[in-house]
């Protein structure tokens, strides 16, 4: 790094210093060093002092702050930028090391300095508070699209679990009817071989038609019982003379068959023929329970996509005439795979609310955050109750958890952005910090209760929007 000072004219590239007095440029000029970095060069290591103030005449200085947790979070300084420690700025230690990923050229000012530098040219005190403000504000706000991002890879991934299951069971179901089928086609054959009365085939067709209504898989039977009920039918159909006893006699209680049906069977066709009419059967109402599993699982499919473009307002103007009853359950859809396993959601609607024009997005923001925080603070199981109630100038909603509660001692910082009680990588403390925001932007009011086993945020949304009356 060579020590040398930079002139008036590289302080005039940048736009805090360009409209200073020649008099003022050059006595900062004299009190700053010039630097010139490589690519890969490291211009500050990460927790050295905060000690200077940064400015780029040429190239880029790039800082990315590491470990566990600090994914994304990079720092840029640009040509003509400002960046380092600022007066009045908090930072003691550097968080990152900061090197160039361009041939760079630039200046540094130590702290020492800011108090001369303010005293000679104070209009810099309000130019560079400003670009402190401006830095605030863009880490804030990369920081609350951290947070939406990762939030959205949760609600992501949920979701696709979420969706394999029914796309699973309707790929494993269809597989399994190309096989029913098939050996429909085959007990039809095997049946037009026998010489079957008219009443016979009656008897079987009233079967048909009516025993998948009647009869559901065994399910609930052990390995112990379903063995015994295996048993039991291989012997009745080794009495009659059925061939493969056992294959049939376990497609039988899959059926739920029960012996009494199978006395009917035996009772109306000949015995040569019973086992292809009860493999006959079998296979029509396995053909039958597999188009079930079909339909169930893309009916949920099909819930699943649509809760996920009404929870996002997909293709609809950022303000609509909302059901909110609607968007919670949307919302609770969507976190569904955060409550199945232990979670009980208790609902007490009041379903006088009418429409609300809203920003309908962004109140589920709002509902998805007070959940999460919800099901965190239980651990993964308990009693989550959601409430709403048709307030005169507002809709109530409560969303009501039986964890052990807020500590009193940090009850005034729930809101604060950057605020959290979660381990370290598990939370940024940008949720209900977003949640205020945002009812705030509709005009509404938030607030909480806390005692151990019990905390309810409320949250009170008008039922148009500020100014749209």
């Amino acid at each position: 790094m060579t020590i040398e000072t930079p002139t008036p004219d590289d302080l005039r590239t940048i736009p805090v210093f360009a409209d200073l007095a020649e008099d003022d440029l050059r006595w900062l000029a004299d009190e700053m060093t010039l630097f010139e970095l490589r690519p890969g060069e490291a211009a500050i290591q990460a927790g050295s002092p905060a000690d200077r103030l940064f400015v780029v005449f040429e190239g880029e200085i790039r800082g990315e702050l590491e470990g566990p947790g600090n994914q994304n979070r990079v720092f840029i300084a640009r040509k003509g930028q400002v960046t380092g420690m600022l007066p009045y700025s908090r930072l003691t230690h550097f968080p990152a090391t900061a090197r160039a990923t361009l041939p760079s050229r630039g200046a540094f000012l130590l702290k020492d300095k800011f108090g001369p530098m303010l005293k000679r040219i104070p209009a810099m005190r309000e130019r560079l508070i400003g670009v402190l403000t401006d830095r605030v504000r863009e880490s804030t706000r990369a920081e609350q699209n951290r947070e939406k991002l990762a939030a959205l890879g949760k609600l992501s991934a949920g979701l696709a679990h979420e969706l394999n299951n029914p796309a699973a069971a309707a790929r494993r179901a269809s597989d399994s009817l190309t096989q029913a089928v098939k050996n429909l086609c085959e007990a039809n054959l095997a049946l037009n071989t026998h010489d079957i009365p008219l009443q016979a085939r009656q008897v079987l067709a009233e079967l048909e038609c009516d025993f998948a209504a009647r009869a559901r898989p065994q399910q609930g039977l052990d390995a112990l019982e379903r063995s015994d009920r295996e048993e039991q039918f291989a012997a009745w159909l080794e009495t009659h003379r059925a061939p493969d006893a056992w294959g049939l006699a376990a497609a039988l209680v899959d059926s739920g068959f029960t012996k009494e049906i199978l006395q009917r069977v035996a009772a109306a066709v000949p015995e040569e023929a019973l086992a292809d009419s009860l493999t006959r059967v079998t296979a029509s109402f396995t053909i039958t329970r597999l188009a079930d599993e079909i339909q169930s699982a893309t009916s949920r499919l099909s819930d699943l996509v649509r809760a996920v473009k009404e929870y996002s307002y997909m293709d609809q103007m950022p303000e609509q005439e909302v059901d909110i009853h609607q968007g919670i359950e949307n919302t609770l859809i969507m976190l569904h795979h955060q409550l199945k396993n232990g979670v009980e959601v208790l609902r007490d609607y009041d379903r006088s609310i009418p429409k609300m024009t809203v920003r309908g997005s962004e109140l589920n923001q709002v509902w998805t955050n007070l959940i999460v925080n919800a099901v965190d603070a239980m651990g993964g199981k308990g009693e989550l109750r959601i409430r709403t109630v048709h307030e005169p100038n507002y809709a109530l909603v409560q969303v009501t958890d039986n964890g052990p509660g807020i500590d009193p001692e940090i009850r005034d910082r729930i809101f604060d952005p950057f605020f959290t009680t979660k381990g370290v990588n598990q939370g940024t403390g940008i949720g209900l910090d977003l949640v205020a925001r945002i009812v705030a932007n509709h005009g509404g009011q938030v607030a909480f209760e806390s005692q151990p086993g019990r905390t309810t945020f409320s949250v009170r949304i008008p039922y148009r929007l500020p100014g749209r009356d």
